[in-house]
């Protein structure tokens, strides 16, 4: 991990296009700006964690309905051409 100081207004460039800025501190917080392209998913860790465990229930749910998929049958329509003969 890098640990870098900053204060006040001082900035750390990420990456040339991810810019975070220090905006104030306060006895235990810290608040920070941050500038980055919309394409960029930014998230708070405790966020990112949950989003990330719904992501992987998702997933296994998915593989559910897959596994499923050979035990459905299909009902097939009538050839309309063979019933008029």
């Amino acid at each position: 991990m890098l640990v870098l100081k900053r204060k006040i207004n001082e900035e750390i460039i990420i990456n040339s296009n991810v810019k975070i800025k220090i905006l104030s501190v306060t006895d235990s917080q810290v608040k920070i700006g941050i500038e980055a392209p919309l394409e960029v998913e930014i998230f708070r860790g405790e966020v990112y964690e949950k989003v990330k465990a719904n992501l992987k229930m998702a997933s296994e749910k998915s593989k559910e309905g897959v596994a499923e998929i050979p035990t459905l049958k299909i009902n097939k329509l009538p050839n309309i051409n063979k019933m008029d003969k």
